[in-house]
């Protein structure tokens, strides 16, 4: 799917009728109680401005056979711990940009405006929110991490590293070292390496698949 592209029209369309704060949410994620309500209050307050706001995102385990309650969800699983996780009525500002990841954010429509989108030469899986981040970076907004806006991840087959989005991952990491002089989803590459699927030239600094 085309990700990026996907966002901004989802965006073009909300601003059109009048938005003026977007809510960004994948779609195998489910907002928690008061996710809407905390993200729209810090958007208009002074942490909004000029700001990506974060909540919090928690990987649940697979469903029972009845499926999730909603009310149980928060006892399911705790916020994932590779992100910074603030107090119910707090945040934490000045957050570091690499660590974004488009499940859920919100952002004002000047802000959004100001960052221009999502780059739509990145096509399938990986690498767009990144370029988002950076692009955000280089504007200079913050990244804010927002407690009290939770979100639940649903319980999915994965694979790791995930070979079916192979080509993805290469060109779309190719487009991203292209604008910004690295490579993102290094981890997945050096996976890939060590399953033989790709290599990399040090004296281009390009990965490229095994024949």
């Amino acid at each position: 799917m085309p990700l990026a592209a996907a966002r901004n029209a989802g965006a073009r369309r909300a601003l059109e009728g009048g938005a003026d704060i977007l809510i960004f949410l994948d779609v195998d994620c489910v907002p928690g109680a008061g996710l809407v309500e905390r993200y729209a209050a810090a958007a208009e307050s002074s942490i909004g401005k000029d700001s990506l706001l974060c909540g919090t995102v928690a990987y649940l385990p697979p469903p029972p056979p009845s499926g999730y309650q909603l009310s149980e969800l928060p006892g399911l699983a705790p916020p994932h711990p590779g992100r910074p996780v603030p107090p119910k009525d707090g945040n934490i500002q000045g957050g570091d940009h690499r660590l974004f990841w488009s499940l859920s954010f919100a952002v004002t429509a000047h802000t959004w405006h100001k960052i221009g989108g999502f780059h739509e030469g990145y096509s399938g899986y990986g690498a767009e929110d990144t370029d988002f981040a950076q692009t955000a970076a280089t504007a200079g907004i913050d990244l804010c991490w927002l407690g009290g806006a939770p979100a639940f991840h649903q319980h999915h087959a994965t694979s790791r590293p995930p070979i079916e989005h192979l080509e993805d991952i290469l060109r779309n990491g190719a487009l991203f070292r292209q604008r910004w002089g690295t490579w993102p989803m290094e981890g997945w590459l050096h996976e890939f390496a060590r399953l033989g699927l790709v290599d990399h030239d040090p004296t281009t600094d390009t990965w490229s698949r095994v024949p």
